[in-house]
């Protein structure tokens, strides 16, 4: 039986370049992975940009036609790194052709379409997981073996911003991001899903939402080129801004604790501060992706003269996830290896078998979230997810 196993990349651009690097680096610093990924191919519609992605990022071939990537007998996972209106269709006919799918966050644009892709996966039985990837930053794993090891006690709040600034400017133009029919919604879908899976992977299951939303800048000019990760050229006509810039909801959780949960674009001075702290009856975590290599810890267990929070530098490979395959203890590690992280997690899954969270039904389930919100600021009441 081959220890290999032949990866289909959908996307070439941001996401794209991001996945390609975990691919190229995942066995060579964890040289224990059950399956060895081989780049088959990348996809995407504009051929002289992806051959050139091919050639940069290592990939054997391309292809500018999805179904053909899909449908190939030498690939076993489909990546599907592209904009939300895609995520389900190329997903399924994976799924539908027998391939394992990695997707991007969110799952989908739609509640509806989300059920589908996780029905499509577990009746073809493959492999089916989210990159939600900053579940695998060993500061957020340091957090959780606090919370399940009881060393927090009974969790009481969570609260959650994740804030940026990129789009201030009401010259930067329409790109995909600011239109409903390719995103599904804005800052809620793109930044409110990672906090969201956070607070479910971290606190637990949210029963019931109020939120509201806001579009602050409502036309922008149209898409001239993009220019690299958020860049992009604005032209010379105007169009229709049809998703949100900033949204903010309150939640209850299934055990008793409470949420506040915040996204913007609209942080002056804020690049990506995506931000959450965690209150329980003996102690108190708090995290900043900006500074993802440390994690503020607070212990009822303290000696009272030196009570508070202490920053802890969690790069040590004895006792922190993921990071004995890394660089001896203090030398940091950076965002792109949360996606190393995660390609790992799911090549041992596909060997084994079984789907590693985040899986499609976690995916569904923060759609559910994320549906739950946009009803309750269109209803301005308390709605409950529909799971």
């Amino acid at each position: 039986m081959s220890n290999t196993i032949g990866v289909g990349l959908v996307g070439y651009k941001f996401m794209g370049k991001a996945h390609s690097n975990g691919y190229r680096q995942v066995a060579a610093f964890f040289p224990d992975v059950a399956l060895r990924p081989v780049m088959k191919a990348i996809c995407g519609r504009d051929e002289t940009a992806v051959r050139a992605a091919a050639a940069q990022f290592g990939w054997e071939e391309y292809e500018t036609d999805w179904k053909k990537l899909v449908a190939r007998d030498d690939i076993g996972l489909i990546d599907v790194s592209t904009p939300g209106d895609t995520h389900a269709a190329i997903s399924i006919a994976a799924a539908e052709n027998g391939k394992h799918v990695f997707c991007e966050k969110p799952l989908a644009n739609t509640l509806a379409e989300a059920r589908q892709m996780l029905d499509a996966v577990q009746r073809n039985k493959v492999v089916g997981m989210v990159n939600f990837n900053y579940r695998r930053v060993p500061a957020v794993q340091l957090a959780k073996s606090l919370i399940d090891s009881g060393r927090l006690g009974t969790i009481y709040h969570w609260r959650a911003v994740y804030l940026q600034d990129w789009i201030m400017d009401p010259n930067f133009p329409l790109v995909w991001r600011l239109q409903k029919d390719a995103a599904g919604s804005g800052t809620l879908g793109d930044l409110g899903a990672h906090i969201i899976d956070l607070a479910r992977m971290l606190v637990g299951e949210i029963t019931e939402v109020t939120g509201l939303t806001e579009t602050f800048i409502k036309r922008r000019p149209t898409l001239a080129a993009t220019t690299g990760g958020l860049g992009a050229a604005a032209g010379a006509e105007m169009g229709e801004v049809t998703v949100d810039d900033a949204a903010l909801f309150l939640a209850r959780f299934a055990n008793g604790a409470v949420g506040t949960f915040e996204v913007t674009r609209f942080a002056k001075g804020r690049a990506n501060c995506n931000s959450f702290e965690i209150n329980g009856s003996k102690g108190s975590v708090r995290f900043n992706l900006e500074r993802m290599n440390e994690l503020e810890v607070l212990l009822d267990d303290e000696m009272p003269d030196v009570a508070g929070f202490r920053t802890v530098l969690v790069t040590n490979g004895n006792a922190h996830k993921y990071l004995s395959a890394w660089w001896p203890a203090g030398h940091i590690i950076g965002w792109e290896h949360t996606f190393t992280h995660g390609i790992y997690d799911l090549l041992n899954g596909i060997a084994a078998g079984v789907s590693p969270a985040p899986t499609f039904e976690d995916g569904l389930r923060c759609q559910a979230i994320l549906d739950a919100v946009e009803r309750s600021a269109g209803s301005k009441q308390w709605v409950e997810p529909e799971y």
